[in-house]
């Protein structure tokens, strides 16, 4: 287990709207991110979440699952036609405004546009999560005047354009090296210390042999010193790694998010938020870091199972865990 030691490992997630916080620990709490995409061409639900009120359902779901945070999304990464920043906005804050209206959850606006990312700071959220390595050269002013969380991504190519055949020397150094240029210039422009997440971008302009080496060496990215994301949830390294379609990469995500986890990553960005809230609480349990919810097992004179009451969705253990700390 690679345990980062982080500039600022207490981060308290404020937003705009209600001023309502959440502090989380990464030198002692996973975090999982749920995913709800509003697009027609998601790249894994394919408009399941495009209408409003199914986006609003699924983000509270992924609340009431356990999850610690909801990621919005209104354009993919994958190329394609551009959408103007009013239309991406009219799909994403719409949704922030109504489960900011309902939860404290931490939601982030997944996009690369400065005045997308200020309406929905301005709406509620909390974070903005760019996957294209702060191309917009005026977010960081928006972020730092919001005082928001920031998630700075990995990538090369310029928004939804194709990048054929990327090729490194060390996909694991080059990436590391991207990454503190960007957090230098975060923090020169007033986005703090502990306002700053990191993530290699798994699949972003990258073959299925990069992503496999960025998990088994995420230690490496991890030790910049910021809370890393491990964004692995149904990619295509997990498909092309074992041969299996969209669908059935359920149990592979959840392995290569745990095995980030293992190498310093502290939020994983997941489409099963309620399977993923369960194993990423039993680690924190199994590195030491809660108590175990009961202890019955061979603690009498006979061995008495446990018999926990069926949960009616994940936030129940972690909770009861959470007092206990």
């Amino acid at each position: 287990m690679f345990e980062p030691a982080f500039r600022a490992p207490v981060h308290t997630f404020v937003n705009d709207l209600t001023q309502q916080s959440r502090t989380i620990d990464f030198s002692r709490r996973l975090v999982v991110m749920a995913v709800v995409n509003r697009t027609k061409d998601s790249f894994f639900d394919s408009g399941a979440t495009f209408a409003l009120d199914r986006a609003v359902e699924a983000s509270l779901a992924g609340a009431d699952s356990g999850a610690d945070w909801v990621d919005i999304g209104g354009v993919p990464f994958s190329p394609g036609p551009a959408l103007s920043w009013e239309e991406e906005a009219d799909r994403v804050v719409p949704v922030i405004q109504a489960v900011r209206e309902r939860s404290d959850v931490i939601l982030s606006a997944d996009t690369f546009d400065a005045k997308v990312a200020n309406a929905a700071l301005s709406a509620g959220a909390n974070v903005v999560n760019d996957t294209t390595g702060l191309s917009d050269p005026d977010l960081l002013g928006v972020v730092a005047d919001h005082g928001a969380h920031l998630v700075i991504t990995h990538s090369l190519a310029a928004p939804r354009t194709v990048y054929p055949r990327p090729q490194y020397d060390d996909v694991v150094a080059s990436v590391r090296s991207f990454l503190e240029v960007r957090i230098e210039r975060a923090l020169s422009e007033g986005v703090a210390a502990d306002k700053i997440l990191i993530d290699p971008g798994h699949d972003l302009n990258k073959n299925t042999l990069h992503s496999l080496e960025l998990t088994r060496r995420y230690a490496e990215i991890a030790n910049l010193g910021f809370p890393g994301l491990a964004a692995v949830s149904n990619k295509d390294f997990i498909g092309e790694a074992i041969g299996v379609p969209k669908f059935e990469r359920q149990s592979a995500s959840i392995a290569a998010a745990t095995m980030s986890v293992l190498n310093g990553a502290r939020v994983v960005r997941m489409h099963d938020a309620a399977e993923s809230v369960k194993a990423m609480r039993f680690l924190e349990v199994a590195l030491g870091w809660r108590e175990p919810i009961e202890l019955k097992h061979n603690m009498g004179e006979v061995n008495q199972p446990a018999d926990l009451a069926p949960l009616t969705n994940g936030a129940q253990p972690a909770d009861a865990a959470q007092r206990r700390l």
